[in-house]
C-alpha cells in the first residue's frame, strides 16, 4: 500500500523508533572512535541528545504537527551533549522548522525538510570538515530532493534516502585520512544512520528486536493487564551490568526466584545487561539476588498499594516549585557582579582548582561525561552577573556552551574556546575583574593559547596512527596535535611525550595526576621530570580526574 503522506502521529511514531534504534546501538558507536582511548563517547552523547527529545515526544497525546516538531527541537537542543549530540540537534532543529509549518508531510516537504536540516547544521559548525555527520546527512538531503519528483510514495522515497546515506557513510573513510588508518567510518555518522534506519522501520510497519554487533536481546511478552486484587504490593525494576557469563541456565534459575517471592515477571537478557520487572511484597530480596550477578542500576520501586501516590507525587512537585522560586528570590536578591565564571572539569582537585581561581559553578563533566546544553543552562541560571564567561575545557563541549549561550536572553554569555583543561586554568588566571569586559577576553584568549596540553590514557584496542602501532593495553602520550608517544611503560611514554613539549623558553610543567595514579607514584614520576629538565620548575597537583592518568601543562 502506497503512503503519500503522514500525519503528526505517525512523525511521533517515526521519531521514538528513530531514537530507541539510536539507544541501542550506541555502545558500538562508542567502539567507533578514531582513537583506542577509553573514552569514546559518540553514540552515548547522541543517544542522551535524542532520547531527551524522545522523552517530550513520547509524553505527547493527540498531538499536531506543530507541538511534535516543538518537542524534537526543543527537547533535542537542551538535551545536545558533546559535538555530535549538537549536530543532530541542529539537524532536527532545521528539519522541525519546515515540518512544523504543515499537518501532513509528503516526499516534496520531506525533502525541503532535509534540505533545512542540513543548512542549519551546517551553520552551527565554524570549520566544517567532510567525512562526518555532516557529509552523510547532506548525501541524503541531495538524494531527497533528485528523487521527489519522481517517487512520491515516502517508503520508496525514504529507501532511496537511507540507501544513499548507507553508501556515503561507507565511503567516509576516503574522505578523512584518520578514519581510513583507524579502520572505522565516522561514528556520528553512523549514529545518524541508527536514526534513518529505525525512521525506515516504522514506515515499513517493521517491528523487530535491535541486534547490536554482539547480541540479539530476546524478546519477551508482558501481558498488560494487573489483577484487580493486588497481591504483591512492590512494582520493582532494575538492570544488572553482568560482571560474568549469564547462561541460560542463570536465566532459568533467576526467573524460578523472582517467581517464587512476586508475578507479572520480565527477564530480558543479552550478553551485557539484564533488565529486571517484577511485583514483589520483599524488593530488597530482588536486588540482593541481582547482586550474585552484577552491578544494579537503574533501581525503582512503586508502592501500588499507596491510593494517595498521585497526590503525595503533585504535592512534591509543587513543593519543589515553590523551593525553586525561593531559591531564585535569594539569588536574585545578591548584588549584581559585573563578571561571573561557569567551567568543566572532572576531578575533585580540579573543581577545586578552578573554585579557587573564582569559578562560580563548576559542572562536572569532560572527556567522559560531556554536559548538555541544559545543564550548561542550569549553571548559567545560578550566577547573578552581567557577563558569564564559559569555558568548555574540551573540543567536544565547546558547540553545547555556543548554543547554551544562543538559548540565553537575560545575561551577556562569552565563550571562551579553551580545549583543555590547562587551557583554562591559564585561561581563568588571566582575568582581572577591574578590567574592561574586552580586554579581559583578549587577555583570557591570550593566556590560554600560550599553554601547551600533554595526556597520558591507555588504548583499549589495538590500531595504527600516524605510523605508530598500538597495542590494547598500551600507554599512549597525547599533546595538543595528536599522538606523541607509546609503549608499556607509562614513565617512559610520559617522558617522550614531555620531551616533545618542553622548549627552550619553558619556565613550568605542571603535573595533574589522576585517580588511578597513587601520590607516592606521582611524586616519583615528578622527581624523574624534575631531573630530566632542570631548568624548567615543576608543580605537582592531585586532579583526580578520571581516564588520564597525568595531564599535563607547559608554560
Amino acid at each position: 500500500m502506497s503512503i503519500k503522506q503522514i500525519a503528526a502521529e505517525k512523525v511521533q511514531k517515526c521519531f521514538l523508533a528513530g531514537a530507541y534504534r539510536l539507544e541501542a546501538k550506541k555502545e558500538y558507536i562508542n567502539e567507533l572512535n578514531v582513537f583506542p582511548v577509553p573514552d569514546g563517547d559518540t553514540g552515548t552523547n547522541m543517544s542522551l541528545t535524542i532520547m531527551a527529545a524522545a522523552k517530550e515526544v513520547s509524553a505527547l497525546s493527540d498531538a499536531s504537527m506543530e507541538q511534535v516538531m516543538k518537542a524534537v527541537s526543543s527537547g533535542s537542543l537542551r538535551g545536545a551533549r558533546g559535538n555530535s549530540g549538537v549536530i543532530l540537534s541542529q539537524l532536527f532543529r532545521g528539519f522541525s522548522k519546515v515540518a512544523s509549518k504543515h499537518d501532513k508531510l509528503d516526499t516534496f516537504i520531506l525533502a525541503d525538510a532535509f534540505n533545512q536540516a542540513v543548512a542549519t547544521a551546517y551553520k552551527a559548525v565554524m570549520k566544517p570538515k567532510e567525512g562526518t555527520i555532516l557529509t552523510v546527512a547532506k548525501a541524503m538531503a541531495k538524494k531527497g530532493d533528485e528523487v521527489a519528483g519522481s517517487m512520491k510514495d515516502i517508503e520508496q522515497w525514504l529507501e532511496a534516502v537511507v540507501t544513499y546515506g548507507d553508501e556515503t557513510l561507507e565511503k567516509t573513510p576516503d574522505m578523512l585520512p584518520v578514519l581510513k588508518e583507524a579502520g572505522v567510518v565516522d561514528s556520528g555518522g553512523q549514529g545518524l544512520m541508527e536514526v534513518m534506519h529505525g525512521i525506515l522501520d516504522e514506515i515499513k510497519g517493521i517491528e523487530t528486536v535491535i541486534e547490536t554487533p554482539v547480541v540479539a536481546a530476546k524478546k519477551i511478552e508482558i501481558s498488560e493487564e494487573e489483577p484487580v486484587d493486588i497481591k504483591f504490593g512492590y512494582c520493582t525494576e532494575f538492570i544488572i551490568l553482568l560482571e560474568k557469563e549469564f547462561t541460560s541456565q542463570d536465566e532459568m534459575e533467576l526467573k524460578e526466584y523472582l517467581g517464587s517471592i512476586g508475578d507479572s515477571l520480565v527477564v530480558v537478557a543479552d550478553d551485557e545487561i539484564v533488565k529486571i520487572h517484577v511485583h514483589t511484597n520483599h524488593p530488597g530480596l530482588a536486588f540482593e539476588k541481582g547482586l550474585t550477578y552484577g552491578a544494579l542500576s537503574r533501581m525503582k520501586i512503586d508502592n501500588m498499594r499507596e491510593e494517595h501516590q498521585e497526590k503525595l507525587i503533585k504535592d512534591a512537585e509543587k513543593l519543589a516549585k515553590e523551593q525553586s522560586e525561593k531559591e531564585e528570590l535569594e539569588k536574585t536578591a545578591l548584588p549584581l557582579k559585573e563578571y561571573g565564571f561557569v567551567t568543566i572539569c572532572a576531578g575533585k582537585g580540579m573543581e577545586e582548582i578552578f573554585t579557587s581561581l573564582g569559578a562560580d559553578v563548576v559542572i562536572e563533566g569532560g572527556q567522559t561525561m560531556n554536559p548538555s546544553t541544559e545543564d550548561i543552562l542550569n549553571a548559567i541560571a545560578k550566577i547573578n552577573a552581567k557577563n558569564i564567561f564559559i569555558l568548555p575545557n574540551n573540543k567536544n563541549i565547546i558547540l553545547a556552551a555556543n548554543q547554551a549561550r544562543d538559548l540565553t536572553e537575560d545575561k551577556n554569555i562569552v565563550v571562551i574556546e579553551t580545549k583543555t583543561i590547562p587551557q583554562g586554568i591559564s585561561a581563568m588566571i588571566g582575568f582581572d575583574e577591574n578590567a574592561e569586559l574586552e580586554d579581559n577576553l583578549q587577555s583570557m584568549k591570550d593566556m590560554s593559547t600560550q599553554v601547551l596540553t600533554g595526556q597520558i590514557t591507555y588504548a583499549v584496542r589495538d590500531t595504527n596512527i600516524e605510523g605508530k602501532e598500538i597495542h590494547n593495553g598500551d600507554f599512549m602520550g597525547m599533546n595538543d596535535k595528536g599522538l606523541v608517544s607509546v609503549g608499556t611503560d607509562k614513565e617512559k611514554v610520559s617522558l617522550e611525550l614531555l620531551e616533545n613539549m618542553v622548549q627552550k623558553d619553558s619556565e613550568l610543567i605542571t603535573i595533574y595526576y589522576g585517580t588511578e595514579v597513587g601520590e607516592v607514584e606521582a611524586n616519583s614520576i615528578s622527581e624523574k621530570i624534575s631531573q630530566c629538565f632542570p631548568s624548567v620548575e615543576v608543580e605537582l597537583q592531585c586532579g583526580g580526574q578520571p581516564v588520564y592518568y597525568y595531564i599535563f601543562s607547559v608554560e
